[in-house]
């Protein structure tokens, strides 16, 4: 049995080592996850829990920061999962091939189009959470190119004529407001818009000023982005946060597990100039941004 074990660890391994991605960041799904993710930890999962807020519990002596009703912080928190149990579904109906990174699995659609990544999943959430509010005319992202693309302008016609790093707006639509067209505008942010845009185009976030809705990111094409989606405080001021990522290919936004610190999975301490593991990607450094 002994051996059969040892023969197991080391084909684990040898997977392990030869996965990277596309920019060369190994994949963090490592040895040191796997095993101690088998091994009896605390469990904060709520099977039963509908909602961020529910599903996840907290360590003893944290409680969850208090922050406004209505606010964009409110809204992720208690944003809709999915059953427990439920995989990650990509746009073309298959599983991804890790399901064994998340805790929960987040409401949100996933077009078949393949457009929703993961930056273009976090512009979706902000979007909707201002459409929501009525904050309609505060909907916009920068392209790659700089340029500012609105919601308002797009409902009243406006079209991007796009050339090389050249763009121009020309009213060549009928206006329309609705709900279906909107995510027609979404389809065209995703287009143009990325982890670079808004790492370029987003104010920096220092550690000790983190909370929910900032976003963790290496920019690039392809880059990576997550974003926190709870925030819990002790006595000593000491946080903890959830992060959930969208990801490449399009598919479900799911609540990432915390293989480098089994004893708080899913939650997540950040530390100054340190590097950040998650379980699809690593960040050499944490910077995060905030949506304005």
């Amino acid at each position: 049995m002994k051996k059969c074990f040892l023969v197991g660890l080391g084909i684990i391994v040898l997977i392990i080592i030869l996965r990277v991605n596309s920019k060369g960041k190994q994949l963090t799904n490592h040895v040191k996850g796997i095993i101690e993710n088998t091994i009896s930890t605390p469990s904060y999962i709520n099977e039963l829990g509908d909602s961020i807020s529910t599903r996840v519990t907290l360590p003893k002596g944290y409680k969850r920061k208090a922050y406004p009703k209505g606010s964009f912080q409110e809204y992720l928190r208690h944003y809709q999962l999915k059953k427990h149990g439920s995989p990650i579904i990509n746009y073309d109906n298959t599983r991804y091939f890790a399901q064994n990174w998340h805790d929960a699995i987040l409401e949100i659609p996933v077009p078949s189009n393949g457009l929703q990544q993961c930056a273009d999943a976090l512009m979706r959430m902000r979007a909707e959470y201002l459409w929501d509010q009525n904050r309609k005319d505060e909907i916009g992202f920068n392209f790659t190119s700089g340029h500012y693309c609105s919601w308002k302008k797009y409902a009243a016609g406006f079209r991007p004529k796009i050339k090389g790093n050249k763009v121009t707006f020309h009213k060549t639509a009928t206006p329309n407001s609705s709900k279906s067209n909107f995510y027609k505008y979404l389809n065209l942010v995703y287009t143009y818009a990325g982890t670079l845009s808004l790492h370029t185009e987003l104010p920096k976030v220092k550690i000790k000023d983190l909370t929910i809705g900032d976003m963790l990111v290496n920019p690039g094409t392809p880059g990576h982005i997550e974003i926190i989606v709870d925030e819990i405080v002790n006595d000593q001021g000491q946080k903890l946060f959830l992060l959930a990522q969208g990801n490449t290919p399009a598919q479900n936004v799911c609540l990432l597990k915390n293989f480098e610190d089994t004893d708080i999975s899913p939650w997540y301490r950040f530390e100054e100039n340190s590097t950040i593991y998650t379980p699809s990607y690593y960040f050499e450094k944490g910077v995060f941004i905030r949506f304005k």
